[in-house]
């Protein structure tokens, strides 16, 4: 759950730092107030892309940091290795990211550098937005089997089945292109195998072409290089330093021996006359490594050309180079047999695929059977939200075979009595699709993994009774997830375990928006509710939103 968020300088707000509580959390404000600005940081953290004029004016970026508990879930380090940042310090993650009004944004993840890629990875473990266009993503055939397969618990079963399904894909591609390959000649065959066996001359390893770079550069340049070091010789040996040395040491002895304060500056001396010494062979052995043997010279010519040969038809480097010759062998082993290849790629995919279908008949075993359970526990909830006589049939029929299985999934579903069952796109209204969702939601929520909910004005489109029945789901959703949820209605916001209100400041220069708690301050709280029912000043709603408060314990 997030524990800490931090915004600062986004759309209309300067600055806010909220401490949140795990269970349902309801934001409420006048209308314009500004209550996006909250689902806007979350959104940001998510990973959703962003336009930079959410930056406040007058400033130059807008951050928002949030704080994670992961408790314990191994699902986020084990994202956050594979994508080589750093591990939840005592199940902590912290999330940062700032977008600039004219320069590139930045990104952190527990302190790493991150991408928009990665927190968008990441956004998909901790994070789940249910807005006004979440009910028209459930018309969506994919959304309905991803409802479907998440309460059947498939998610295993279909990594195994996907991983098949791209193998024998795979299989297919390389056989289309044996088969449409252009065959080569003769003398197109044989050039081929020139540039093969010469690019085979070569050690072409990173570490091989270091060292001939290396060899070559002291072998053109020896007779410089020898004068260099005859120089450094002649300095540090017997005609330089190594005359000198000595009687510097015996006078150093002979002060320390006056005086004990000095002993350390006489050692010090003795250790770089030693270190000197050192350096002085050292730059006599490579001295001695450089060759004047001609052969050995010109044999370093011929391969350094070689490799500048190389480098310039297929560089810029040994990885490039290493690329093409492996290309030139593949392209020489594909004119052998190449019905015989086809023939086998073709093989190895039917018997990919024969095993595929085995696994599509055991995922609709389970489709099928969890669609009659789903389909009751969603009809029994829609009851409660108002649909007394609704109905909710989930269809699981045979299709070809393909990335998900072999099955065609479509929700049914009939509001009234008397009325027959039909795709839910062709008869629900916004309303109805919106509660059908939150039923959906509400009986997936004890398999749903994910620890933060959202939900922006799910309640939409209902009231009274069925409001309230709307924010007992959401608060029950409270109970195993983090349940955020921006709501007008006051029988909603009564139920929230916690209480923020969004308000709206203005003056001739400035617009400002604020977030403020008020679930620990029962008269705010009662004051709030009553304006949501229609004055605050009023002692008819500040008593029925005492009612609601009271309720609502």
């Amino acid at each position: 759950m997030i524990r800490r968020l931090q915004i600062r300088d986004l759309a209309l707000m300067d600055r806010t730092e909220l401490e949140l509580g795990s269970g349902f959390t309801v934001v409420t404000g006048e209308t314009g107030a500004g209550k996006s600005v909250l689902l806007g940081a979350l959104s940001l953290l998510a990973g959703n892309r962003a336009a930079k004029t959410i930056v406040r004016k007058g400033a130059e970026e807008c951050s928002v940091e949030a704080e994670l508990e992961t408790d314990g879930d191994k699902r986020f380090d084990e994202v956050l290795k594979s994508l080589d940042l750093p591990v939840c310090d005592d199940g902590l993650l912290i999330l940062k990211r700032s977008v600039h009004a004219t320069k590139a944004g930045r990104i952190s993840i527990n302190g790493g550098s991150a991408t928009l890629t990665q927190l968008q990875q990441l956004g998909e473990l901790w994070i789940d937005f249910h807005g006004p266009g979440e009910p028209q993503k459930l018309m969506r055939a994919e959304t309905q089997l991803e409802m479907l397969d998440l309460h059947a618990g498939l998610a295993s079963a279909l990594t195994t089945y996907r991983a098949g399904w791209r193998l024998r894909n795979e299989l297919l591609r390389e056989a289309a292109e044996a088969a449409t390959a252009e065959r080569l000649s003769e003398d197109e065959e044989a050039f081929l195998r020139s540039q093969l066996e010469k690019l085979d001359s070569l050690d072409l390893s990173e570490e091989a072409i270091t060292k001939l770079e290396r060899d070559h550069a002291r072998s053109s340049r020896a007779q410089e290089l020898a004068a260099l070091l005859g120089q450094l010789e002649s300095g540090l040996g017997s005609d330089g330093l190594g005359e000198v040395m000595p009687k510097l040491l015996k006078a150093a002895d002979d002060i320390a021996r006056i005086d004990a304060d000095a002993g350390s500056l006489r050692d010090r001396l003795n250790a770089l006359a030693a270190e000197a010494e050192d350096i002085r062979a050292d730059f006599a052995r490579l001295g001695r490594g450089l060759s004047s043997d001609d052969e050995s010279a010109a044999e370093l010519d011929g391969k350094m050309n070689l490799w500048l040969e190389f480098r310039r038809k297929h560089g810029p480097g040994a990885e490039a180079v290493r690329e093409k010759r492996e290309a030139l062998r593949r392209r020489l082993a594909s004119q052998g047999d190449v019905e015989a290849r086809v023939a086998k790629l073709k093989a190895e995919a039917a018997k990919v695929e024969k095993d595929l279908r085995k696994q599509a008949e055991v995922l609709r075993a389970a489709r099928t059977k969890a669609a009659d359970k789903l389909a009751a526990a969603a009809r029994k909830m829609l009851g409660s939200l108002g649909f007394k006589k609704a109905d909710l049939r989930i269809e699981v029929a045979v299709a070809e075979l393909g990335p998900h299985g072999a099955d065609a999934v479509r929700f049914l579903f009939c509001p009234n009595a008397g009325q027959d069952l039909l795709p839910l796109d062709q008869i629900a209204s916004s309303g109805e699709a919106a509660r059908v969702m939150l039923a959906l939601k509400t009986v997936l929520a004890a398999v749903d993994r994910t620890p933060v909910l959202v939900f922006d004005e799910v309640d939409a489109n209902v009231g009274g009774e069925i409001g309230a029945q709307v924010g007992r789901e959401l608060a029950a959703l409270g109970k195993g997830h983090q349940v955020f949820c921006v709501t007008h209605l006051p029988q909603v916001a009564a139920l929230g375990h916690a209480h923020l209100v969004v308000t709206k400041t203005q003056d001739d220069k400035s617009t400002t928006v604020e977030i403020s708690p008020v679930h620990g301050k029962r008269k705010d709280r009662e004051s709030e509710l009553a304006r949501m029912l229609g004055d605050r000043a009023s002692k008819v709603a500040l008593s029925h939103a005492r009612e609601l408060l009271d309720g609502a314990k």
